[in-house]
């Protein structure tokens, strides 16, 4: 019941354009949340990342299961696809999806970062909208809820230069085999 009071006061994120400015911020977010979810649901919400861990975490929610190992699926494939065009080793220690490695193909033939990254942020509201639950109000649509807006939110972030130099540190760093967040 205290999903419905929640979802019934936060603003529609469809049909927001890249440019558009958020109807609302990720502290409101929070602060509504705060108001109307029990302790059990809040402590899933510190599993809303759009940078899940390398090994699987555990996850009380389907939605936020089948997120975490679809973003993860697209960053080994990302990160699988750059080392071989650089003729470097990159060991993922399972078989991705073909899908992922065609999106990771497609971004990295894309020779602006910038480009790159709205192809890739996409791809991922594409992917977080196959995942988005039936049901309006559910714990699973607010969970829904919170990672678009997080994906929103980070590509209105983006500064071209500050980006630039942030790909390459990110980019060196896969390579050279950080496994801490993929």
């Amino acid at each position: 019941m205290a999903e419905y009071y929640l979802i019934s006061q936060l603003p529609s994120l469809d049909g927001i354009g890249e440019n558009t400015p958020l109807p609302i911020t990720e502290e409101r977010f929070a602060e509504l949340c705060n108001s109307f979810l029990g302790k059990k649901t809040l402590s899933e919400m510190k599993n809303l990342t759009l940078l899940p861990m390398k090994n699987q975490e555990y996850s009380g929610t389907s939605l936020l299961k089948e997120w975490n190992e679809c973003e993860r699926n697209l960053r080994l494939a990302l990160g699988k696809v750059r080392a071989e065009k650089l003729k470097k080793p990159f060991d993922t220690n399972k078989v991705l999806p073909a899908e992922y490695i065609k999106v990771a193909n497609t971004a990295i033939e894309i020779d602006n970062p910038m480009e790159a990254e709205k192809f890739l942020n996409r791809y991922r509201l594409e992917l977080l909208e196959a995942l988005r639950p039936m049901d309006n109000f559910s714990q699973d649509f607010v969970f829904y809820y919170g990672l678009k807006l997080k994906l929103m939110l980070r590509i209105r972030q983006f500064d071209t230069d500050a980006g630039e130099a942030a790909y390459r540190n990110i980019y060196n760093s896969i390579l050279d085999g950080g496994t801490e967040a993929i």
